[in-house]
């Protein structure tokens, strides 16, 4: 959907001289990004035809940035006067735009520069400016070479430049521009590669990892004979296995109110007969219930391609979202057509219209661009705003931090703070590699990923490491354990990710309990290895488990492990007492961190005091008393979680 002409700034345009025939570059011009990392296992194979059509999209400096944790804390800390008094979508608009002067600055670069007002457009919220231009005229304008990249396994091909550059003063004014140097660093999967070589967009986004053991657990068609649950939960998770670990014993009664949200990525997709395999043997009364399906940019439940790299995720996050909050209706938030895929920002674009088409750094490089040209694509308009964002939503998704820029990431996670303004709970499963990111990378000196797990930096996930979303790192009950005892850090097959942002400063909200760590347990890793400032973000904020799931995959029972377990089932207890307080006549809790790290709610959590998170050839950081890099401020206790949120306005 094409954004609003520039009609709010009619006054500013018209007093414009008129366009130049050809794009003229200044003089004091300087770098403003450059690529996060440089791009491994990708040729550079030619530079880009001056002629290509580039959406170039510039990134309007927002308003009120600098005050937005302040405003976050004001709805969302219990000891707030303002505490769940949260915005509305205009008010937050609003709040956010950029303002008339570097609109209107911006605009007169442009227009200087050449290219005609005519083709410019101002975006709903007021904070991107958009126009095609060919890369010729992008070169001239921002001092960049665009040049074509190849896979050398694949063949399949991106554009990008290496760095950019705008006039020094104009540089406050702007945030980012795209397509520039934001590159997709991950080797595609087979099902993700154009044949065509066109130039093709997929999620870099995967799920979480998830371990399909050799042995599946015994199954005779839709039952199953498994031994009594919580005398085995050291082996088989189930869900009266998390209900005893962690008091749960809530009955959902405001189900026409209250919202819960499991997001998805296509192609990974749910059968209903895995959900219904999973009801008949541990929930019998929700057999034949399914999800509410939200298509964002022609998401699609597929079921042609089938098994568990298809079914693993969203059979798992379904079937316990639906088996923990029963009677609770769950939305799936199914983002992505079949031939193009999609990223974060495209689900942010369609709970916040305000953030669409290019909004909050919708890129050609990592996110689905729609109407999708590509035969079999979804044709239609994208999927602006066509949701009203659910009170809690859960991903099991994540990619590396160091695969994007600062720009990328920062305006990404204002979304987030946005998200937490109106309301909403926004939980990020952690990874399942420890210290190092996706499938074990770690990074050199440089920053650039290091393959083989030797690394000597650490490589923490994004958008966890966003400070206004809830990470979710993983426990586990420890081999001949019962659920009465104290779980441990997840050490079987998985490692629970968790460090430090090389992003993101120091929440306010967890500096006491961050400072402690640093100060009474300090790790034995130098600066080279992790981010020691002492005032970086620490992730996760809270755990649960994420160890041997019995999940119906592909109609067998499967052992699962992963964060993203972890993830919708700290959903499914933040979905219940959001209904407890609709029943009290309140609303939803929205953004929980501030509450969780306070003294008065450390006594809802049990503390994590066992087991590391390994990777990038080292131990990891240590599990230990308080807040930690592993588990965070532990896992909840509902019974007791349940009154403090209740006792709050």
């Amino acid at each position: 959907m094409r954004p609003a002409s520039l009609t709010w700034a009619t006054l500013v345009l018209a007093s414009l001289a008129a366009a130049a025939p050809s794009i003229s570059r200044r003089n004091n011009l300087v770098v403003h990004e450059r690529r996060a990392q440089e791009p491994r296992d990708w040729v550079l194979t030619r530079r880009l035809e001056p002629s290509a059509v580039l959406p170039m999209r510039f990134g309007l400096t927002q308003s009120n940035l600098d005050k937005v944790e302040e405003m976050l804390m004001a709805v969302s800390h219990p000891d707030s006067p303002t505490y769940g008094q949260h915005y509305s979508v205009k008010e937050v608009v609003d709040t956010f735009a950029p303002s008339a002067e570097t609109v209107e600055r911006v605009v007169e670069w442009l227009t200087e520069s050449g290219i005609d007002t005519e083709r410019l457009r101002l975006s709903k919220s007021k904070g991107w400016i958009e126009v095609d231009t060919t890369a010729e005229e992008a070169e001239a304008l921002i001092d960049a070479e665009y040049h074509v990249y190849t896979h050398v396994e694949t063949g399949a091909q991106q554009i990008g430049c290496h760095s950019y550059s705008v006039p020094e003063d104009i540089r406050e004014h702007i945030d980012l521009i795209k397509p520039t140097v934001h590159f997709l660093h991950r080797v595609p999967t087979p099902d993700q590669v154009q044949t065509d070589n066109l130039m093709r967009k997929r999620s870099l986004e995967r799920p979480s990892t998830h371990i399909k053991l050799g042995s599946k657990v015994k199954a005779d068609g839709t039952s199953v004979n498994l031994p009594p649950s919580l005398a085995n939960c050291d082996e088989i998770i189930t869900l009266d296995c998390l209900r005893a670990l962690y008091s749960i014993d809530r009955k959902p009664t405001e189900t026409k109110k209250n919202t819960f949200g499991i997001l998805e990525f296509t192609p990974q997709a749910f059968l209903q007969s895995d959900l219904d395999m999973f009801f008949a043997n541990f929930s019998p009364s929700q057999v034949g219930k399914k999800p509410t399906l939200i298509s964002i940019d022609g998401g699609v439940d597929q079921t042609n391609m089938t098994g568990f790299d298809f079914n693993g995720e969203s059979d798992l996050d379904l079937q316990y979202a639906f088996g923990l909050t029963d009677p609770q209706p769950i939305l799936l938030l199914q983002t992505g057509d079949l031939v193009e895929g999609a990223s974060f920002n495209n689900w942010l674009d369609a709970v916040d219209a305000s953030f669409c088409t290019f909004e909050g750094g919708d890129d050609p490089n990592f996110d689905g661009i729609y109407p999708d040209t590509l035969p079999g694509g979804f044709d239609k308009p994208e999927s602006c705003g066509i949701l009203k964002p659910p009170f809690v939503v859960s991903t099991s998704y994540g990619s590396d931090e160091a695969s994007v820029t600062r720009a990328y990431a920062q305006r990404q996670c204002t979304e987030y703070a946005k998200l937490g303004l109106l309301g909403t709970t926004v939980l990020y499963s952690s990874g399942d590699n420890g210290v190092a990111g996706n499938g074990g990378v770690c990074l050199d000196g440089n920053g650039n990923p290091v393959t083989n797990g030797t690394g000597i930096q650490f490589n923490p996930d994004f958008p966890v490491t966003c400070p206004f979303v809830t990470g979710v790192g993983a426990t586990q009950v420890n081999p001949g354990s019962t659920v009465n005892d104290p779980e441990g850090a997840c050490e079987q097959v998985i490692f629970s990710g968790g460090g430090f942002s090389n992003f993101f400063e120091m929440p306010q909200y967890q500096a006491a309990a961050v400072k402690s760590f640093l100060t009474n347990h300090p790790p034995p890793f130098s600066g080279e290895q992790f981010n020691n400032s002492g005032v970086a973000r620490g992730f996760p904020d809270l755990s649960a488990n994420g160890a041997n799931y019995v999940v119906a995959v592909a109609g067998e029972f499967e052992l699962v492990f992963g964060t993203s377990c972890s993830s919708p089932v700290v959903g499914s207890m933040i979905t219940l007492i959001n209904d407890a307080r609709l029943a009290a006549g309140k609303g939803p809790v929205g953004f929980i961190n501030p509450a969780i790290y306070t003294e008065k709610f450390q006594a809802a959590f049990h503390d994590i005091t066992m087991g590391g998170n390994q990777g990038c050839g080292t131990p990891g950081f240590t599990s230990t008393e308080g807040w930690d890099p592993v588990t965070g401020v532990g896992t909840p206790n509902f019974s007791r979680l349940l009154p403090l949120f209740l006792e709050l306005p």
